[in-house]
């Protein structure tokens, strides 16, 4: 139904949302994926990507940027895929190809290849230096049906590969990954120069190159979120033989330990005089033909600075030669053509600053960050609060303090995973705040199985990390993707450096790292990267003097299109508004700011509300909006403990959704015709247009039934068509 006007300006308020965190199951409605149909054209985001990736060379530095050939920008909106997801099908790979094409993303982070749970090593052989053929002709093919598209390939070399007999690895069974061992131990390094031989020398029969010479190629990351400098000080570089935890952040096998304070005794031979020494000797109450003990965390506080920074100079040198060598091999002896990035800032309770500074021999930076990562040894825990209030520890403030002046800066590991009862606030946030500090690239955390997910045997649900099968992330992911390939969020007009040299940034690791993580800095305060722009740069000693704190209820930035509001009352709200997109992300019920085409009067509720122009016309202007409304996405069956913390049963398929509902208000200026059109999950109309009430200050539309995440808003303005057939 149509509903026809004069004098009415266009204005979006929502009546009713009903909280996520207040309802159970009895609110929630069965929402799966639906990928039988092509999504609206109108939604269709591949228009923004160039086909085939590479066409024109291959994506490179100029200054501070990737660009491509002809130096015009070039921004990755990305997605990862993980270990068996990387080997699909023919059908499939064309299949994911087009998905991922429709969501505009122009880049595949590919993951977790090496791992046992991935396909890529030979099992017929016991070692991981055979690589299956099956897998890899999988995966070429893949990589070249994403070429096709427009879409450009991040290859992994050491995620998750744990050794085998045959590998002649020492203490294979007690290694794990052997993070933190993979940067000096030689028979590891061996391996690490072996494997990147295979992958990167072996000619895709589809793409016809070599992946050294592929143009769709646009990174090879060399090892994933490993730093010897985070394990010391993780305590992790201590010597164990017992297994505590998993494979990740487990502690070096005694043997490597040793052979790691070997090192340590070489490179202080080299590095100090026999004065030097000897003074370090007397301090650790060792003789002179004992060796110098490695400090443990508990030894920190009352280690001199000359021991302190010695001991972290050397694992820095450790790491930096690791990157060196490693770039050596790929550019000079490989001749790869494509960026090397070397791993990325992972951890923000540690200062990261030394290990940042030692990737700096290789192209760009890179991060990694998720808000409330889940617990997941035994029954899945996760603290589960709303990110909106707490501002100055958000996903984005963590990030803000990787960035380096001179260097471009992407995040290639991102997600507010589930079961959080308050993701439908990340990736909004996180996009707009990216854009507003200009990072040129984001890899969202990770795709999944997608339309290749199996509903009748139960897959199609929400895992902790999967996108592909949450509805509510991929509306919003649909809208994003937009705002993100237009940069419709300004940049900010000011840069804030912090500055240090290579003495600060290594007392930074014995910093308070409750007081001050993530910065770091003293006198630098947690608000301002979402006032400012902010990068730090290796060129003196720390300036003194930053701007001052942000009160906690009112952060804007400096350009005015985002403000962060109502944390210190716990309500918190992001605020968005451009002119071709706004937003209300959060407690939108207690909004006390609005945008100029959102005014919600609420009952309850947490949300995300999106508007966002099609037709790339601001919205004052425009006759054809995308309105993106969500709230929380669960699991049939789903159930937490009494703590609202611990999972107590996971559920299955379907996944379910909490509708927004109420009414909506809409007020057009110019517009004679309006019509609204719920979109299933797929981003295809399957029922009848709302139908819409004329109120006296604008246009009534009921939200919530049918169930609906987006809506396609015509408008008709002036002498043009009605979009009524």
């Amino acid at each position: 139904m149509y509903v026809s006007a004069r004098c009415a300006s266009l204005m979006l308020a929502f009546l009713v949302c009903v909280s996520s965190s207040s309802l159970g199951q009895t609110a929630m409605r069965p929402f799966p994926l639906d990928w039988s149909q092509p999504c609206d054209p109108a939604l269709d985001l591949s228009r923004y990507l160039r086909a085939p990736a590479g066409g024109d060379g291959f994506i490179r530095l100029e200054g501070p940027r990737l660009v491509r050939p002809d130096g015009s920008r070039f921004r990755i909106w990305g997605v990862n895929l993980c270990g068996p997801d990387c080997f699909p099908t023919r059908e499939g790979a064309d299949r994911l190809a087009e998905d991922l094409a429709h969501f505009g993303f122009n880049a595949v982070r590919f993951h977790h290849m090496d791992s046992t749970w991935g396909r890529l090593f030979d099992r017929a052989f016991n070692d991981t230096r055979h690589l299956d053929p099956e897998a890899l002709d999988r995966f070429d093919y893949l990589v070249f049906s994403l070429k096709r598209r427009g879409i450009h390939a991040n290859i992994n070399l050491n995620v998750g590969r744990r050794y085998k007999p045959g590998d002649n690895v020492r203490d294979a069974e007690k290694l794990g990954y052997g993070k933190g061992a993979t940067f000096f131990s030689p028979r590891l390094i061996e391996l690490q120069h072996e494997f990147a031989k295979q992958i990167l020398t072996h000619r895709n029969p589809y793409t016809e190159n070599e992946y050294r010479f592929e143009p769709a190629v646009i990174t090879v990351e060399l090892i994933n979120e490993n730093s010897l400098l985070e394990a010391w000080v993780g305590w992790r570089l201590v010597g164990s033989d017992e297994a505590k935890g998993g494979d990740t952040w487990r502690p070096l096998p005694t043997s490597y330990a040793d052979e790691l304070t070997g090192l340590y005794q070489d490179w202080l031979k080299r590095d100090k005089t026999a004065e030097q020494l000897a003074e370090l000797r007397a301090e650790a109450g060792v003789g002179g033909d004992e060796r110098l003990p490695r400090l443990r965390p508990d030894q920190f506080a009352k280690a001199s600075r000359a021991r302190f920074q010695t001991e972290a100079r050397f694992y820095a040198n450790l790491e930096r030669t690791f990157f060196e060598d490693m770039r050596r091999l790929l550019k000079e002896d490989l001749g790869v053509k494509s960026l090397v990035v070397g791993t990325a800032d992972h951890n923000d309770g540690v200062s990261g600053y030394p290990h940042i500074a030692a990737n700096l021999t290789l192209d760009f930076i890179d991060g990694h960050g998720y808000w409330e990562h889940p617990s997941l040894e035994g029954k899945t825990w996760i603290k589960n609060t709303p990110m909106v209030n707490d501002p100055l520890d958000s996903t984005f403030t963590q990030f803000a303090r990787t960035p380096v002046v001179g260097r471009p800066f992407t995040i290639s590991e991102i997600n507010h995973p589930f079961p959080h009862e308050y993701a439908c606030e990340g990736f909004p946030i996180l996009t707009a705040y990216a854009l507003f500090h200009d990072w040129d690239g984001i890899y969202w955390f990770t795709w999944g199985r997608g339309r290749e997910a199996d509903p009748d045997q139960g897959v199609q649900k929400n895992g902790w990390f999967d996108l592909s099968v949450d509805p509510v992330k991929l509306a919003n992911l649909r809208a994003l993707g937009r705002l993100w390939h237009r940069k419709d969020v300004q940049p900010t007009g000011s840069l804030v450096v912090r500055s240090y040299d290579q003495e600060a940034l290594i007392e930074s690791l014995r910093m308070d790292r409750n007081a001050e993580r993530p910065f770091f800095t003293p006198g630098f305060a947690r608000s301002t990267p979402l006032q400012f722009g902010t990068r730090f740069a290796l060129d003196g000693r720390p300036r003194s003097v930053y701007p001052p704190p942000a009160p906690l209820g009112r952060i804007v930035s400096d350009t005015g299109e985002l403000s962060w509001v109502g944390a210190d009352r716990q309500r918190g709200l992001v605020v968005l508004q451009t002119d071709r997109a706004e937003a209300l992300v959060g407690f939108v019920k207690d909004a006390v700011r609005t945008t100029a085409h959102l005014a919600p009067q609420l009952e309850s509720g947490f949300c995300c509300l999106m508007l966002t122009s099609l037709d790339d016309r601001p919205i004052a202007g425009s006759s054809k909006l995308l309105l993106t409304a969500s709230a929380k996405a669960t699991n049939t069956g789903f159930r937490w403990e009494e703590d609202h913390q611990t999972v107590a049963e996971w559920g299955r398929g379907p996944t379910l959704v909490e509708p927004v509902r109420g009414v909506l208000k809409l007020k057009a200026p110019t517009a004679t015709a309006v019509r609204v059109r719920p979109l299933s999950s797929g981003g295809w109309s399957t029922t009848a247009d709302l139908s819409l009430k004329k109120g006296a200050d604008g246009w009534e539309l009921p939200l919530g039934e049918p169930v609906a995440l987006e809506y396609l808003i015509e408008i008709a303005r002036g002498t043009e068509a009605s979009p009524c057939p």
